[in-house]
C-alpha cells in the first residue's frame, strides 16, 4: 500500500523550536511492528552477537524491554530461544541464547534480511516526523541571518533576497562568474540552517511492507547531544526504568542536516541502494538531508547532465514528495522536505529550460564585485591572515589587470594574499604586504590567465 503524503501544517508566527521528542512505545502495536518481525530481530541478533541479557537485548533493539518481553517469551515457547541463567532482577537479567532450532530458523532470517541494529521506525511515523520539522516553517530575519553572513561582503539588495528564500523552503539557483562567493553563499545559508533552525529527529531506518530503509547517516548527520528525555536527569533515570514517559531511542537527535555533492553526483545516489547480501537498503543522499539543505555544487558539471538530473526531480520540486523504487520495483512515497540550492558558474539558458526555471523559486545572481566591494573583501582577508592592508598593493591589481580585461574576482583576495603570505614565510620574513610582493604574487598567480 502506498503512504499518502499529507501537506505541513505551517505555523507562520513560530520561532524555530526542536520538534517534541518522539515518545517511547508503550506495547508492541505502538511500536507499529509484528511480533514475527521482531521476533526474527531478536534471532538475528543474538545469531550475529552470542547470548545476550534480556536489557542489553533491549538496549540495542532501542526498545523498552517491555516491549520485547512477550516477543522473547514466545520464542521460548516455540523453543528457538533458551534461558542460561539470570538472577532475581527477574526476566531482564536472563541470560537468552539460540536452541538448534532456533540456530536454524535465525539462520534463514538473516538471509531474508541481515539487518540488525536500531529496531526501525513504521514508515508512517517517519513521515509525520518529517512534517513536524519541514523547512517551509522556519522563520527567518534580518537580525539571526547576517551573523552566518558576517565574512561575506554582500550588496544590501542581494542579502535581502536570501532571506525569502529560506522561508519559503523551496529551491534556489545561484549563479554568476566563479570565484565570487556562491559557494560560500550556499554554505552560509546551510549554516543559518544549521544553527538557528533548531534540531530534528530522524531514524536509524523505518520499515515499509517488511523493508528496511536505514536513515540515520554518522557520516552526514551531525550528532545534537542535548539529552532526549524529559525533565531533570532524576526523573529521565525513573522513567527509563519503568520503561515509561521516556524518549524513543529509535530517533536520533541531530542539527538539521547540510549534505554538499558537486560534480560526482550521478543518478543512482539519487535511488535506495540496496545490498544483495544483506537484503536492505539505504536511503539516498538527497533523502538524508531531509530538514535541511541538499547543495549541489558545480551544477552541470555532474556525471549526469543537467537536464536528466531536472527530469528526475521535476515532480520532488513542485510536489514535496518522491518515489523510492524497491528491488521488487514496487514505489514507497516519501517526503522531498528539504531546501534545494543549485549553485553554477555556467550560463544558466545553456543548462536548464523555462520550464525548470518555473519550478526554481528563487534566482540569485552573483556578478563580478565593483571595486569598492572588492576593496573591503581584500581588507578582510588582510585582517584574517594577520596583515597589514595597503592600498597601492589593490591599485596596482586594477592597474594592471583588472582595468585591461580581466575581471575581478572575490576569490582573488584570498588566493593573492595567501600566496604573499607564503612568500613572507619562505624569507623568513614577518608576513606583510607591499606592492612589490603583490606584483610578485600576481605574476605567479593571474599570469596562467592571460
Amino acid at each position: 500500500m502506498t503512504t499518502t503524503l499529507r501537506p505541513p501544517v505551517i505555523d507562520w508566527e513560530s520561532s524555530n523550536p526542536t520538534p517534541e521528542v518522539p515518545v517511547a512505545p508503550d506495547s508492541l502495536k505502538e511500536c507499529g511492528l509484528t511480533q514475527s518481525f521482531l521476533g526474527d530481530m531478536l534471532m538475528r541478533t543474538v545469531y550475529a552477537k552470542g547470548p545476550m541479557v534480556g536489557r542489553d537485548l533491549a538496549t540495542f533493539l532501542c526498545l523498552p524491554f517491555k516491549i520485547i518481553r512477550e516477543t522473547l517469551r514466545w520464542l521460548k515457547d516455540e523453543k528457538l530461544f533458551q534461558i542460561d541463567g539470570g538472577d532475581l532482577v527477574g526476566d531482564v537479567s536472563y541470560r537468552f541464547s539460540l536452541t538448534d532450532l532456533g540456530r536454524n530458523r535465525a539462520a534463514e532470517a538473516t538471509k531474508q534480511c541481515a539487518y540488525i541494529g536500531p529496531a526501525p521506525v513504521p514508515i508512517e511515523d517517519y513521515v509525520e516526523q518529517c512534517y513536524r520539522q519541514a523547512v517551509t516553517g522556519l522563520q527567518c530575519y534580518p537580525e539571526a541571518l547576517r551573523q552566518p553572513f558576517s565574512h561575506l561582503v554582500l550588496k544590501e539588495d542581494m542579502f535581502n533576497a536570501i532571506g525569502p528564500a529560506i522561508i519559503s523552503g523551496r529551491s534556489v539557483f545561484i549563479y554568476g562568474p566563479p570565484g565570487n562567493g556562491k559557494t560560500a553563499m550556499a554554505r552560509s545559508i546551510g549554516e543559518f540552517m544549521n544553527t538557528a533552525g533548531g534540531s530534528i529527529f530522524v531514524p536509524y531506518a523505518f520499515v515499509s511492507d517488511g523493508n528496511i530503509v536505514t536513515v540515520y547517516d554518522p557520516s552526514l548527520h551531525v550528532a545534537d547531544d542535548t539529552p532526549q528525555e524529559f525533565g531533570d536527569e532524576a526523573d529521565a533515570a525513573v522513567r527509563r526504568l519503568l520503561n515509561t514517559g521516556s524518549a524513543d531511542q529509535r530517533w536520533v537527535r541531530i542539527r538539521r542536516p547540510v549534505i554538499v555533492t558537486g560534480g560526482e553526483l550521478n543518478l543512482e545516489m539519487l535511488d535506495l541502494r540496496y545490498n544483495k547480501e544483506s537484503n536492505f537498503y539505504q536511503a539516498p543522499i538527497h533523502f538524508k538531508a531531509n530538514g535541511g539543505v541538499f547543495l549541489i555544487d558545480d551544477f552541470g558539471r555532474q556525471l549526469c547532465s543537467p537536464k536528466e538530473l531536472l527530469n528526475r526531480w521535476i515532480l520532488p520540486l513542485e510536489d514535496r514528495h518522491d518515489f523510492l523504487t524497491l528491488a521488487s520495483g514496487k514505489k514507497i512515497q516519501v517526503p522531498f522536505e528539504q531546501l534545494i540550492i543549485f549553485s553554477t558558474n555556467l550560463d544558466p539558458k545553456a543548462l536548464v529550460d523555462d520550464a525548470f526555471l518555473r519550478r526554481i523559486r528563487h534566482k540569485v545572481g552573483i556578478n563580478a564585485p565593483t571595486q569598492d566591494v572588492y576593496q573591503k573583501i581584500f581588507a578582510g582577508v588582510c585582517k584574517k591572515l594577520g596583515m597589514n592592508y595597503e592600498q597601492p598593493a589593490v591599485e596596482y591589481l586594477y592597474e594592471r589587470y583588472y582595468n585591461k580585461g580581466r575581471a575581478p574576482r572575490a576569490s582573488d583576495c584570498r588566493d593573492l594574499l595567501e600566496i604573499v603570505q607564503s612568500i613572507c614565510r619562505y624569507r623568513r620574513q614577518p608576513v606583510h604586504l607591499t606592492r612589490d610582493l603583490m606584483i610578485e604574487a600576481a605574476n605567479s598567480f593571474i599570469a596562467e590567465f592571460q
